[in-house]
């Protein structure tokens, strides 16, 4: 019989672990071993976020009186809900921000977390739809990108010729402040994918 030569994944990042920066695996893989998917990944949600972009210069915005949308019962119910959760869930943002390093959560979960609450606030109508994003907004959407290719330049400059590979004394930081910006900007382009296109949404509601 033949001997197997398969290797598992698994096991070569867990022996690999205490060079990651982090001590959860999963960490250790999406902003270290395969940092580059990473990089992609925001990437892509960025090109979506254009695509909607263009969609609302297409369109002809509606104004809807925030009064309108909270005669009915149900969205008075959101308003309080969105006084009560919102700010439970920045706690809970930042929570999963700060453990990602060695237990699940890091920043996809938190800027998920993020986003819901920006919904949250559009439905019950203390946030406005975003119909004609600021500069600061549009910075914002881009800003843990241009902050993860400021970290990949400088391992360039710190390990030449190596791209993302972290010093292992700078590992830690280094994914800690790429988590930070990446919190900021995904929850931003999540919360937009649905506050860019929102008022269309609730003028049919009101219509109806």
């Amino acid at each position: 019989m033949p001997v197997s030569n398969h290797i598992h994944l698994s096991e070569q990042v867990l022996i690999q672990l205490d060079a990651s920066g982090v001590r959860h695996p999963t960490t250790a893989v999406l902003l270290n071993f395969r940092g580059f998917d990473t990089l992609l990944e925001v990437m892509v949600l960025l090109l979506a976020l254009l695509g909607v972009l263009d969609q609302t210069k297409k369109r002809k915005p509606k104004n809807l009186s925030i009064s309108i949308r909270l005669n009915q019962p149900y969205l008075q119910a959101l308003l309080w809900s969105a006084r009560v959760l919102v700010p439970m869930m920045v706690l809970v943002a930042g929570y999963l921000l700060g453990v990602g390093g060695y237990q699940p959560g890091g920043a996809f979960q938190a800027a998920a977390v993020l986003a819901a609450a920006g919904v949250l606030l559009n439905l019950s109508g203390l946030l406005p739809t975003w119909r004609e994003p600021s500069w600061s907004l549009r910075l914002g959407f881009i800003f843990g990108l241009l902050l993860f290719l400021l970290i990949t330049a400088m391992t360039l400059f710190l390990s030449p010729g190596l791209l993302l590979q972290y010093p292992i004394t700078l590992a830690g930081i280094f994914i800690l402040i790429i988590e930070a910006g990446l919190t900021l900007s995904l929850g931003l382009i999540l919360a937009g994918f649905f506050l860019l296109l929102s008022d269309e949404v609730n003028n049919k509601k009101a219509d109806e």
